[in-house]
């Protein structure tokens, strides 16, 4: 880890993606980030920005290249944080790219209130999808179809037909999608980003039948878990309707707000304002390049980079190069 004097002013920060193994996954998030992916694998998630104990997110460029995301927290919380300073015991968000190319588990995360069901020091998982890439077999489950209750879900899953009891549906690049905790839900044959409480809680209900050929076994179900957590109340999950904020000089729309983040996705090829005041604020490009121009420096930026603006900055002007399409996640007010 690289540590850096505190006369140094914060910047718009960029990281580098961490690569996870998966064995649903696939390599098609190569041509997303613009880099060849290490070894043969299949790479199922890109984690974008990650403040997790065994995955720290790592600046790539400038006086902090080095510099883990947990350590700037630390030694910067004011600058970093302002507003939400003393509000969370780390970076509440991870956001990640998946590749989906075969099937996700059937699974479900705990809520912040199913506080039997989480680690010490983990929180529940609220997570929501902008949809990339759809493949042929490109498909979305996610919640239950009407009158599935607990006993029904067990006999489903013992005689393999669960997926009968979720409400599906077949995305169109550019739909949003919130999981609110307690939704059963999987993914198959899709690119997405996914925006999450910072949380790795997963409950699997059923797993396709899929053996892992790193380990010739299947994946352990956790199906009492998964059943504890659901709300049986929720039936199908559908893409949200976007809430047009702008249309000159680019169009803004807001895809998600929720008590855990908020999504709003920016496209043009003008110059338009980023980032708030006193909060800090996340930027994923998808696609295009260009710059923020951020106290008289330019900071260069591409497809597939996630930039955090740390509090400091404020708003600042995001330069294109042609095109652009841009994500900005806003923070949760309190933990």
């Amino acid at each position: 880890m690289r540590y850096v004097s505190a006369v140094i002013s914060l910047y718009p920060l960029r990281f580098a993606p961490l690569y996870q193994y998966r064995l649903w996954g696939g390599r098609r998030l190569s041509h997303l980030l613009g880099e060849p992916f290490p070894g043969g694998r299949p790479i199922g998630e890109a984690w974008l920005l990650s403040d997790r104990d065994a995955h720290q997110s790592i600046v790539t460029a400038g006086p902090f290249q080095g510099s883990s995301l947990r350590h700037l927290l630390e030694e910067y919380p004011q600058q970093m944080l302002g507003q939400l300073n003393g509000h969370f015991a780390r970076f509440p968000l991870l956001l990640k790219f998946l590749d989906v190319t075969g099937k996700l588990s059937i699974q479900v995360h705990p809520s912040d209130a199913d506080e039997k069901l989480l680690p010490a020091g983990d929180t529940g998982k609220t997570e929501a999808w902008v949809v990339l890439n759809v493949g042929h077999e490109g498909k979305i489950f996610a919640g239950l179809k009407g009158f599935t209750h607990a006993d029904a879900l067990r006999q489903a899953i013992s005689a393999g037909t669960v997926v009968d009891e979720l409400a599906s549906f077949t995305p169109t690049p550019g739909d949003a999608v919130l999981i609110p905790a307690g939704t059963v839900h999987s993914l198959s044959d899709v690119v997405v980003f996914e925006v999450q409480q910072n949380s790795d809680v997963t409950y699997r209900l059923y797993d396709w039948g899929s053996v892992d050929p790193t380990t010739g076994q299947r994946r352990r179900l956790q199906v009492d878990q998964a059943i504890a957590c659901i709300d049986f109340r929720r039936g199908a999950i559908t893409p949200a309707i976007a809430q047009v904020e702008q249309v000159q000089p680019v169009l803004r729309e807001s895809l998600i707000q929720c008590q855990q983040f908020g999504v709003v996705r920016v496209q043009g090829h003008e110059p338009f304002s980023v980032g708030a005041q006193g909060i800090p604020r996340v930027l994923v490009c998808l696609c295009g390049s260009g710059y923020l121009d951020a106290a008289g420096q330019e900071y260069p930026f591409r497809k597939g980079d996630v930039i955090l603006l740390p509090a400091a900055i404020g708003t600042c002007c995001c330069r294109p190069r042609g095109p652009v399409c841009m994500l900005e996640i806003s923070l949760p007010k309190s933990s």
